[in-house]
């Protein structure tokens, strides 16, 4: 369906209640959003590109409320979607909304992407989409964080990560690796510092991506699946024995001598079906290929003691 033109004057009662309703209090949301993002950001909409789309539902009679009470959906679902992401969700939002403006469209996707509304990212803007049917139809569900993950996601950038991506690996691996650095470095007699990981996030994900044209699941276990990867390593040389066993501990530091433990997708496995380790030039390298990325992947260390 074309875009329809926007109204050229709205009857007097409606006016007063976008004034009273929307203009009034532009200005206050304005703020909300900018404090809650920590930026200056603006609010732009027209109520009259929006008032053709009425149909018989709520914005027919009261469109400055309707207006307003998407707007405040979406500060409401933002604030939700802060307060599980804190300081790093506002910086990714400013910088993929690089406009730092909100504003309420017509979804025009042919099909619709969306039921009744939804939102996405277009020009730096983020954008509150209506189905051109269901104007004022689940207005607080629009930008509701599985939604606006997804826009986020999907909008153009130049980071060699994916929105989805970044947020899975603060939450399931940056928090959590420390740990299996330090039993790792406990079991080698040496220091954390002494001691790389290495989950060469951003060629790995490049080899995903080229490999799951038709799933993007795998962007939100990135983080989580190699953080299990390192972890399987550690149970492996626990098991072992390397810091009991002086014999396999000075094998160990022997064939790893860079003391880097690191992560990689590849072509074609060598030893094993889903996964594996392999040593080369001094770095053990935890690998699978894209297609069983995250399966099996407690056994990817079990054959350690062969390669060394």
């Amino acid at each position: 369906m074309p875009r329809l033109p926007p109204a050229e004057k709205l009857p007097l009662a409606l006016r007063k209640n976008v004034r009273d309703e929307w203009d009034n209090n532009k200005a206050d949301l304005e703020k909300q959003l900018s404090d809650l993002l920590g930026a200056a950001w603006t609010i732009d909409i027209n109520p009259l590109a929006v008032w053709p789309y009425h149909n018989d539902g709520y914005a027919k009679q009261s469109l400055g409320s309707c207006v307003k009470a998407y707007v405040e959906g979406a500060i409401y679902q933002i604030k939700y979607a802060v307060g599980s992401g804190g300081d790093e969700f506002k910086k990714e939002i400013n910088s993929i909304c690089s406009a730092n403006v909100l504003t309420l469209d017509v979804e025009e996707a042919d099909p619709p992407r969306f039921s009744y509304g939804g939102c996405d990212v277009s020009d730096g803007k983020l954008r509150i989409l209506f189905h051109e049917k269901n104007l004022g139809s689940n207005i607080d569900s629009c930008c509701q964080e599985d939604v606006l993950t997804k826009a986020l996601n999907a909008a153009p950038g130049d980071a060699p990560l994916s929105f989805t991506a970044r947020k899975g690996i603060r939450a399931e691996y940056d928090g959590q690796i420390g740990d299996v650095r330090k039993q790792i470095a406990t079991l080698l007699g040496k220091t954390e510092d002494q001691i790389t990981l290495s989950p060469n996030f951003d060629a790995v994900f490049a080899k995903l991506a080229a490999a799951n044209t038709d799933s993007d699941g795998w962007q939100t276990n990135l983080g989580g699946f190699v953080f299990k990867y390192f972890d399987a390593l550690a149970y492996q040389m626990k098991y072992i024995k390397v810091g009991e066993d002086e014999m396999v501990q000075e094998g160990v530091l022997e064939a790893v001598s860079t003391n880097e433990y690191a992560f990689r997708i590849v072509d074609t496995l060598k030893h094993d079906s889903y996964c594996e380790c392999e040593i080369e030039d001094g770095v053990l390298y935890l690998q699978c290929t894209a297609s069983s990325f995250g399966t099996n992947i407690d056994d990817v260390a079990s054959k350690l003691m062969d390669r060394l």
